[in-house]
């Protein structure tokens, strides 16, 4: 699919009351290792099996297949005054980017946390068909990701590295990360900075070199596309 706008982006939207607010509540939750949907796609219903305490056990396998691709830590928020929140840009967005597409739903929030050394490789939030769930009043039953945001919650000088990036060229026939050429997203760096972009497009989070970067994810559901 072919963009005028491959994102959007509200340049310190929220204030820095509300960013200390979301950040305060995302680290008083435990965190876990984030995975990829290509390992929890090898379960049922992408359940991930669970010690006792609820924390995610991996075979050494699936640990190895994951740090190709991703190493930070996330917790999930699903409160309703985060989505208040965060809605009306992303409606703003659809419009202003001349996007408009059909959307109807957001699932839950990650909070996330990359540490010195922690990274997120190329990848796209989209998945290649809709979910299947096997209750089918779930909301999410035959709905696929369409528009992904993110939002900066660290302040630039409190870690290096860390930076957003996009290819725009939507292809993967060769080794994507052998390419030159990507756009780097120096949007998203100021505090409490909004990035929204479609589902569908291939982006990283390049190693932070130093300090911790934080930063809140959410994406909304809608029909595929037709």
């Amino acid at each position: 699919m072919n963009l005028k706008n491959y994102y959007w982006y509200f340049e310190s939207a929220l204030s820095p009351k509300l960013c200390a607010e979301i950040l305060k509540y995302g680290k008083s939750f435990n965190t876990e290792t984030a995975v990829t949907g290509n390992v929890s796609s090898k379960y049922k219903d992408n359940q991930l099996p669970r010690d006792k305490q609820g924390r995610i056990i991996l075979t050494a396998e699936d640990q190895k297949d994951l740090k190709k691709k991703r190493n930070s830590d996330v917790t999930w928020l699903d409160d309703k005054w985060i989505y208040k929140e965060l809605h009306p840009f992303v409606e703003i967005a659809n419009i202003n980017a001349g996007w408009n597409f059909q959307w109807d739903y957001s699932e839950s929030c990650q909070f996330t946390k990359y540490s010195t050394g922690q990274y997120y490789g190329w990848h796209c939030d989209s998945w290649q068909e809709p979910y299947k769930r096997q209750d089918k009043a779930d909301p999410t039953d035959g709905k696929i990701r369409k528009i992904s945001m993110t939002v900066s919650l660290s302040d630039p000088s409190e870690y290096e590295g860390g930076n957003l990036e996009f290819d725009f060229r939507n292809n993967t026939d060769w080794d994507i990360q052998q390419r030159t050429g990507f756009k780097e997203c120096t949007e998203i760096r100021p505090k409490g900075s909004i990035v929204i972009f479609p589902s569908f497009v291939w982006h990283r989070v390049k190693p932070v070199t130093k300090g911790t970067r934080y930063s809140l994810v959410m994406w909304t559901l809608g029909w595929p596309f037709k």
